[in-house]
């Protein structure tokens, strides 16, 4: 057993990385700085797991679990089918046990153990002492580790994870009732952070009401100039009084100073210190979602001899946000042309449930920019790297506690309620992604003075300009609130701003659930295509008006923006059925509407947001089901689509004074005819036989698509849907591959009903199995992916697909080689553990007898059908969701 070490070039070369577009996560909070004292360990890597409830002491030190499964974490008890809606997940206890010798560098340094996210209520114990319980799997759980570790010994950490119902937490409702699901591990990253007695606190940790940690706040924000407000809580735990110097230095992205101010404080033994300055930036390049321009903080602590003793990099986006009612939002200083529109997100993807490593939170946050969002509902506390990646990538959060349609009259709910709303603010208020606060609970009815004592609490942890916090209209309490959820149009108040939180849902009843919003990406062409044109605009809009892209555009200036329901697909729990509406899947496969979605993005080019700009796209696969017109989404000022090689061309041009959506879809009637493409092929003409759409601004093309029918199947390709991000060697990194039947061509066959295999071979592992039916994996509208999660060692990785049935005259196996790159980051493992990842050693728990679980599953449908379904409906129906949605 040892810890891996890296060196400090290594570290400089992670800091390196904010400067390269690839993405950079914070650690624990914060950007690590070289040179400082401060150093952080990833804890990832190398845990024992056991699923299911253990007799004994399982936390306890002599405890034997060498027989336990080895995993790292981000880990969620169990990989998942793609369709594990209805409570298919594990519910119940789960231990997690890691063994490390620390390094003897560390001994008199301050400890802190930082977990990010587990799941349910949680257990923390080290070397045998509870040193932690933790109510609530969505804001971390920090714990001063320094007097507990033992030198030159084994030590041990023992989680447990509890994702069972609980009432007297947020969440609080059963899981049977909800429209996520809770799943549960140690499911986001977890970290030692080491540094002096000398410190700068963490403000989660340290409970301080609009203190703790650092908080940047900001003032009097224009073009010409702003103020930056500084407040850096010191902590000193060293044995005698001391005097400090705290310096913050902002700097551009090119690395030229923008500003610096220094404080020097005093700060007893025992005792902690505000450290406060302001930093006037002059001619400052404003955060917003089309220019997000981030500076570094860094942000050092000097001992009295001017030795840096503490100290780390803060990114920083200078930004002001004004909801002024009638007059709308008012971004920098300035009125907000359009809606801000966007989209709510569940953090779980296909297969590995909620336990998405950094590099998915990115790619998630990255793929809805591409598509055009610029705001993103959270639902509850979501993984700060997929914070990072909004401050990067320029996408407004939507920050809310967790809740859904569930309120508990007992005390220590509220108590627990409270105590999130606060945590929610401490560990997010620094970001330039955070659009305003949601602590209401969703769709509930809570009492009033619960609504008015969320509102105050907002206000008390941030209590600066540019910070507000939003309440459903109608709900009790709403009056206290400036800015209202769910607006109803006839109801408008003069004196509030208004925010549609959620649209786009069409379920005739909440127990059939049929939907022309709700496609499974394998349902096929014209499924998507209506689904498309139901959030842009569906043709019953007069007859059944609802909520659209088109009508929201139209809505007044009181109304800024709105989220669509929903981004991806994703599990439930009350439902048998996987939540089928978002523009992608539960892999990120797009579907159809995510096209219709980038049309309405800005054709102009920006050099912050790196796939911006003019897009076309045909929505037209050329088979012979497909139909007659052509849809095309653009957001050019003209398309033209050319039919056959010296065919037909039509010609589109945009009405640049319309109101409402900014690019219709572009329809173009009784152009394809199958019989025509058949004449085509017969006379040997394939290559003449296509489409193309040619996108013009300004009368010159920026932007083609060209499409032809797919032939006989040739050969599987396959890609690496990873959005430019190399998989990054720590051991729990995951990428997809995506595996395709294509022809000679390369056009994806989508009519296709082939099982592909995968295989893997050097320093990669295939995520799930037959059992989860993920490996074979059924070709889905032309593609199948799989996970690939790295191993600890960089190096080279091959992935060859071949058809489960082969045959001389169907297509040759497909290989995909690539590599995993080094990882950056120090981390403590065990290398006996880590040999086992991977190894079939898991252990099945709480077997069952067949007939039994029949019965009570039999029981279970019965009661969810009859009753639970029957509730949702209830509720659903008395908020008005679905009804004009």
């Amino acid at each position: 057993m040892k810890r891996l070490f890296i060196s400090a070039i290594l570290l400089l070369m992670a800091c390196h990385l904010l400067a390269t577009g690839l993405p950079c996560f914070s650690t624990a909070g914060f950007y690590e700085l070289p040179n400082t004292g401060r150093e952080v360990y990833s804890l990832n890597l190398a845990w024992r797991f056991y699923k299911g409830e253990i007799e004994g002491s399982p936390f306890a030190v002599e405890f034997d679990d060498s027989a336990w499964e080895a995993v790292s974490v981000p880990h969620g008890l169990e990989y998942l089918p793609v369709e594990a809606s209805g409570c298919a997940n594990y519910q119940g206890g789960a231990w997690y046990r890691k063994r490390f010798i620390p390094d003897e560098l560390l001994e008199g340094k301050q400890l802190f153990l930082h977990f990010e996210g587990i799941m349910g209520k949680s257990e923390i114990y080290v070397n045998g002492k509870l040193l932690k319980k933790q109510y609530g799997g969505y804001l971390p759980a920090i714990i001063d580790v320094t007097d507990e570790l033992v030198w030159g010994k084994e030590n041990v950490i023992a989680v447990k994870a509890d994702n069972s119902d609980d009432p007297t937490f947020p969440v609080g409702k059963s899981q049977n009732m909800l429209d996520f699901t809770y799943f549960g591990g140690i499911y986001r990253d977890c970290w030692l952070v080491a540094h002096n007695r000398i410190f700068v606190t963490n403000a989660n940790y340290e409970n301080e009401v609009a203190g703790g940690g650092l908080f940047v706040s900001f003032d009097k924000v224009s073009d010409k100039s702003a103020r930056v407000n500084l407040k850096a809580h010191i902590r000193n735990n060293s044995p005698k009084n001391e005097t400090v110097t705290v310096s913050f230095t902002l700097k551009k992205k090119s690395g030229e100073l923008a500003g610096e101010e220094a404080k020097t404080i005093g700060v007893r033994k025992g005792k902690a210190a505000y450290a406060l300055s302001s930093i006037i930036v002059k001619q400052p390049s404003l955060w917003s979602p089309e220019s997000p321009y981030l500076y570094d903080l860094d942000v050092l602590v000097k001992d009295a001899k001017g030795k840096v003793i503490d100290g780390y990099r803060q990114r920083v986006g200078i930004r002001s946000i004004e909801f002024r009612q009638t007059d709308g939002l008012w971004i920098n200083g300035k009125r907000y042309e359009g809606k801000l529109m966007g989209t709510n997100r569940h953090q779980d993807f296909a297969v590995l449930g909620n336990a998405l490593p950094n590099s998915l939170q990115w790619r998630d946050a990255k793929k809805l920019r591409d598509a055009g969002m610029k705001v993103i509902r959270t639902h509850y506390v979501i993984d700060p790297a997929f914070m990072d990646a909004c401050d990067e990538l320029g996408l407004f959060a939507l920050v809310e506690v967790p809740g859904w349609q569930f309120w508990n009259k007992e005390a220590i709910f509220a108590k627990r309620l409270y105590s999130d709303i606060r945590n929610m603010v401490r560990i997010h208020r620094n970001h330039a992604s955070l659009f305003f606060w949601e602590p209401i609970l969703n769709e509930t009815n809570y009492p009033e003075e619960f609504a008015k004592k969320a509102l105050d609490i907002c206000k008390e942890e941030y209590p600066y300009p540019y910070s507000i916090a939003a309440c459903d209209h109608g709900a009790a309490g709403d009056h206290y609130y400036s800015l209202l959820l769910r607006p109803i149009e006839d109801k408008l108040r003069v004196d509030k701003t208004y925010f549609i939180r959620e649209w786009g849902d069409n379920v005739d009843d909440w127990n059939a659930q049929n939907s022309d919003s709700r496609v499974a990406r394998g349902w096929g062409e014209v499924p998507m295509l209506l689904q498309a044109e139901h959030y842009a605009s569906p043709s019953y809009i007069k007859e059944f008006p609802i909520l659209c892209y088109e009508t929201i555009c139209n809505k007044p200036d009181q109304i800024i923006g709105a989220c669509f329901w929903h981004s991806f697909d994703h599990q439930r729990g009350y439902h048998a059925d996987p939540f089928y509406g978002g523009m992608m899947d539960a892999f990120r496969q797009p579907k159809t509407s995510y096209y219709m979605f980038m049309s309405q993005r800005s054709p102009e080019k920006s050099g912050l947001i790196a796939d911006s700009g003019p897009m076309v796209h045909i929505a037209h696969e050329l088979t012979p089901f497909s139909p007659k017109d052509v849809t095309v989404y653009s957001n050019c000022e003209e398309v033209r689509l050319t039919v056959f090689k010296n065919g037909k061309r039509y010609v589109y041009k945009k009405d640049l004074n319309r109101k409402g959506m900014p690019s219709p879809i572009i329809t173009f009637p009784n152009v394809f005819h199958f019989m025509e493409w058949k004449a085509m092929a017969r006379s040997q003409k394939q290559e003449d036989a296509y489409l193309l759409a040619e996108g013009l601004i300004g009368g010159k093309v920026v932007a083609t698509h060209k499409r032809y029918p797919a032939g006989q199947a040739d050969r599987i390709s396959l890609r690496l849907d990873n959005e430019k991000v190399p998989l990054k060697a720590d051991g729990s990194d995951v990428v997809v591959v995506v595996a395709e039947i294509v022809d000679k061509r390369g056009t994806v066959k989508r009519l296709n009903n082939s099982v592909i295999r995968f295989e893997i071979e050097g320093e990669g592992r295939l995520l799930g199995d037959a059992s989860v039916g993920v490996n074979p994996s059924p070709v889905v509208w032309g593609s199948a992916p799989a996970l690939v999660q790295s191993t600890a060692h960089p190096g080279k990785i091959k992935v060859v697909a071949s058809l489960q049935i082969p045959g001389q005259s169907r297509p040759l196996e497909g290989v995909l080689e690539f590599e995993s790159v080094p990882n950056p980051q120090k981390e403590i493992f065990s290398e006996k553990v880590l040999s086992d990842i991977g190894k079939s050693n898991a252990i099945t728990v709480n077997p069952v007898n067949k007939d039994e679980l029949k019965r009570e599953n039999e029981r279970l449908r019965k009661e969810l059908n009859q009753l639970k379904v029957k509730e949702v409906e209830r509720q659903q129906t008395l908020f008005g969701v679905g009804i004009n949605d």
